[in-house]
């Protein structure tokens, strides 16, 4: 069966370096409009204007930096910042006395924020400590004093860069977390999966072959009691399994990185069958089949499973309720549903047997049925009462048959 490896990426951290570029070039046009509406308040107005012209190229050409972690490089960093601290400094050499006695914003204003989120986003809290202390330094030159705006705005901008960096710490961390969990849980459901194939046929060939050696005896006993060791050995490795380390993406703003190997439907075809044409062959002398009078269609993967899911439980029958067993098949084509039953006249289970069986490693209830139907995003019940037989109802809900197998 083809296979397929679907790409799984998050990212919180993404949509940050969107918004920041978008700050950027707002901030950068509300810095030019300030100075425009304060213009006879500056007795070199020159050196404003040389300042906003680099600004406006710069921030333009830089663009591209601030799309994503890699991108923004420590060196583009150093110099944003540098570019910010030069105008803050400039301020007083620009403007007249009025203009810093009064609180007027500096020539770059709320731009200066951007340079210090900047590297909020690329670091965490640490470095957006790191940014944010000479922003304040510089505020407290420009305007000669610790007045109470200038604090007000320092502290400001220091405490929200601080908590927008741990925020992004903390987003980082929970994608990586989600990302083990996806990743756990679809290797749990390829397991699984192969652990029913496993069961369906391996499993059950070499518990046949230990079987039949005991009773031939002799070499045939000893292959047997071999084939018994590797049933052993084979439910165990089954039961317990690997789980690979979770992968991360190289570009830490690209978020965390699943990848999850499926099954390909291309090669099954995606159309309807009719499930009453994949149970018939089942139908036997000890087994009786009933089913409707028009066609039970399901999507190919879902009606394959609960086919797959019908025989384990027929396997079941033939292997525990003994020779002279008598079973029977049971189709109910429901407006929401599809309902299987699977019902035999044999001794029954005995209370508590399934969770030992689980327990030794022996799944054919737990997966080849159980497992079956809750990939499909159905259920299995099973009802047994000693002496009066077993009853297993597999139930398959139609809208989500397809679905259920991903």
């Amino acid at each position: 069966m083809a296979k397929r490896v679907r790409v799984i990426r998050m990212s919180v951290e993404q949509p940050l370096w969107r918004a920041l570029s978008g700050y950027r070039v707002l901030t950068m046009l509300y810095a030019i409009g300030l100075f425009a509406s304060a213009y006879d308040e500056f007795d070199r107005p020159g050196i404003a204007i040389a300042f906003y012209v680099v600004l406006v190229v710069w921030t333009l050409a830089t663009l591209p930096r601030v799309q994503s972690a890699v991108a923004c490089t420590k060196r583009f960093l150093a110099v944003d910042l540098a570019i910010a601290l030069t105008g803050i400094v400039l301020t007083p050499i620009a403007a007249d006395d009025h203009h810093i006695q009064s609180g007027g914003p500096t020539l770059p204003s709320i731009w200066t924020a951007g340079s210090v989120l900047a590297y909020a986003i690329k670091g965490g809290w640490r470095w957006a400590a790191f940014a944010s202390t000479p922003v304040a330094v510089a505020n407290l030159i420009e305007r000669g004093f610790p007045a109470r705006d200038t604090v007000h705005n320092v502290v400001l901008v220091w405490v929200a860069s601080i908590a927008i960096g741990y925020v992004v710490e903390v987003a980082r961390a929970s994608e990586r977390t989600l990302a083990r969990a996806l990743e756990i849980e679809a290797t749990t459901r390829e397991r699984e999966r192969l652990a029913r194939d496993i069961h369906d046929g391996v499993l059950q060939v070499l518990a046949m072959v230990q079987r039949r050696g005991a009773v031939l005896g002799g070499e045939a006993g000893e292959l047997g009691r071999m084939a018994g060791e590797q049933e052993i050995a084979l439910r165990t490795l089954v039961s317990g399994g690997l789980v690979p380390v979770s992968r991360v993406s190289l570009d830490a703003a690209e978020g965390a990185v699943v990848r999850a190997v499926e099954e390909d439907d291309v090669d099954e075809g995606d159309g309807a069958v009719d499930l009453r044409a994949l149970l018939a062959p089942y139908a036997a002398a000890k087994v009786s089949f009933a089913e409707p009078g028009a066609p039970v269609p399901l999507p190919a993967p879902a009606a394959k499973e609960l086919a797959a899911a019908v025989g384990a439980a027929l396997d079941n029958v033939r292997r525990h309720a003994g020779e002279d067993a008598r079973a029977w098949i049971l189709v109910e084509d429901e407006p929401r549903e599809v309902v299987v039953t699977v019902r035999d006249d044999g001794p029954g289970i005995p209370e508590g047997r399934l969770a030992q069986a689980e327990g030794e490693g022996r799944l054919g209830v737990a997966l080849s049925i159980r497992g079956r139907l809750r990939e499909l995003g159905g259920s299995a019940e099973l009802v047994s009462i000693p002496g009066q037989g077993t009853e297993v109802e597999l139930k398959v809900p139609k809208a989500r048959g397809k679905a259920g197998t991903r």
